[in-house]
């Protein structure tokens, strides 16, 4: 897990430098897009939905694919779906395309692998350009699916006059500035590990609280804790922890407050320090300085609209180091059968 946590940073600088956004009709059409999704591919689509309809001035729709496929409705705005699954063997997204094809609708499906069975059912295959990730705990395939979306939100907008050239190689220079920052992001979450390290051994609880794009974040910190550190672990909107959440606060509780520059930013921080007291321990994991020794401040300067690109790399490697610190072998499998008995996977 931590081999390819190391391979990010490699990984999102070739896909990023083999970004070159041209001129497509199909892509102009888009002004409400279905994204299909579920796990962590959901998960990295809320943590990019903000994004591409700024860059794209698209309307974005997140479904989960087995409820969309027997429960949903697909609306008479949609005219393209997006199915992403960084393996492309999802049954539950690829049989939502299936039905889909059998309607005037485009498909773009995103994953990992150009021959897998969701690449065999849509109109246009993207490869994620990961390669297959053999762990179950995906986080390179995480990552380069938050930038992988972001750069369809940027090819959308530039096939649709929107974004300029030069606006298109500011965005570029952004995302690489911030790109080149991960290893630095490694060092620091890995020693405030170390600091902290007893929390994370005795902690039962787990709650990350974020807001606009970092709402994804947090729901992917719940996926990974949960996967890893295998116990209790929520994320949630900042305004939705505040409507009833809040109420099962207590001192075997550790939050994490998910910061980027924001208008909300100061409604986060009165939460933090309203709660901090009523549970046993609140950090802050934030894109500026760290301001004392409970935030875990990565010190790079990034606008909110891609934050979420770099502040869910703490949270995977913090997975990762909580489980080692409950004594917890990641590389021992369990529930071998599961996707077998099941038919989660094709």
């Amino acid at each position: 897990m931590m081999d390819y946590i190391q391979e990010e940073q490699a990984t999102l600088v070739e896909i990023l430098q083999g970004f070159v956004p041209k001129k497509e009709e199909k892509r102009a059409a888009i002004e409400n897009l279905l994204i299909l999704a579920t796990g962590s591919s959901a998960n990295a689509c809320l943590a990019a939905k903000y994004a591409m309809e700024k860059l794209a001035q698209i309307t974005v729709t997140i479904e989960e694919p087995y409820h969309f496929n027997h429960y949903g409705h697909l609306s008479k705005e949609i005219e393209t779906v997006l199915a992403v699954s960084q393996s492309g063997k999802s049954a539950s997204t690829i049989d939502a395309v299936a039905q889909l094809s059998k309607q005037d609708i485009y498909t773009i499906g995103l994953s990992s692998d150009p021959e897998s069975p969701l690449a065999q059912k849509v109109n246009e295959s993207i490869d994620l350009g990961t390669g297959i990730e053999t762990v179950g705990f995906v986080t390179k395939g995480y990552v380069a699916t938050v930038l992988q979306l972001y750069l369809i939100g940027v090819s959308i907008g530039y096939s649709k006059g929107i974004l300029s050239d030069d606006q298109v190689s500011t965005i570029k220079s952004q995302l690489g500035e911030m790109i080149e920052a991960i290893p630095q992001v490694i060092d620091k979450t890995i020693d405030f590990f170390e600091k902290n390290a007893s929390i994370f051994k005795l902690a039962n609880r787990f709650v990350a609280v974020g807001y606009g794009p970092n709402w994804g974040t947090a729901k992917e910190f719940e996926t990974k804790f949960t996967e890893t550190l295998r116990v209790p672990s929520q994320g949630f909107e900042l305004e939705a922890y505040m409507h009833g959440p809040y109420l099962e606060a207590n001192h075997e509780h550790v939050l994490f407050f998910i910061e980027a520059p924001s208008l909300n930013q100061s409604r986060s921080q009165l939460l933090h320090d309203y709660i901090a007291s009523y549970v046993g321990k609140a950090y802050t994991i934030t894109t500026a300085t760290a301001k004392n020794s409970d935030t875990l401040g990565l010190d790079v300067a990034c606008e909110e609209t891609f934050s979420s690109l770099l502040l869910v790399i703490p949270f995977q490697i913090l997975s990762y180091l909580g489980a080692a610190a409950k004594g917890i072998d990641l590389s021992k499998r369990i529930f071998d059968d599961f996707d077998q008995v099941l038919k989660s996977k094709i």
